[in-house]
């Protein structure tokens, strides 16, 4: 697989991860840099290893080692499509949030939001690893795709409030769309 789609699907899902952010940003009275730092860390592990994991369960799923196979990219066009949908869905739904500066991060509430979208990082793990994508390129993308979107989420929020998350979801939903038509158009 291309590293550029790989690099636009793991963008598209880390988006998320910015719209999540910018909201916590925008709560909060200010960044502790210790804080975000751990939040990078846990993050970013959180992906990578979601990433991994359904990079790994897709190796099983797939018959005699062939990943590549029709089943397999229609299924990753299939799983890409379903969450570039999702976002979008996301965006449009608009949830608003009561913003009110906050002394401390609320990391159980925040914990709370990051363990719903973790399953559908696993879930495009399992899409890019029917594809082939190279386990140790993905996770080195992921890697440092998490960590940026954390810190420039949590700073856009703190600057400029949440209403740029509804952008950010449009873009990864357009992204993760992107990828499902060049898997389809690997087909032709």
């Amino acid at each position: 697989m291309d590293i550029l789609v790989e690099t636009v699907v793991v963008l598209g899902i880390s988006l998320e991860i910015f719209g999540a952010m910018e909201c916590q940003g925008s709560l909060v009275a200010k960044i502790e840099k210790r804080q975000l730092l751990i939040f990078c860390a846990v993050l970013a592990a959180g992906q990578t290893m979601a990433l991994g994991i359904g990079d790994v369960l897709s190796g099983l799923l797939s018959r005699q080692g062939a990943q590549e196979s029709f089943q397999g990219r229609a299924a990753a066009a299939a799983i890409f499509l379903l969450l570039g949908l999702r976002l979008l869905l996301k965006a449009w739904k608009n949830e608003r949030i009561v913003e009110r500066r906050e002394e401390k991060f609320q990391v159980k509430r925040f914990l709370v939001i990051y363990s719903r979208g973790i399953l559908y990082t696993f879930f495009a793990g399992v899409a890019l690893g029917f594809l082939g994508s190279s386990v140790s390129v993905l996770l080195l993308l992921t890697l440092f795709l998490t960590i940026l979107v954390t810190v420039v989420g949590m700073y856009t929020g703190y600057r400029l409030g949440f209403e740029h998350k509804i952008k950010a979801y449009v873009l990864g939903g357009i992204l993760l769309i992107a990828g499902s038509v060049d898997v389809v158009a690997g087909f032709l």
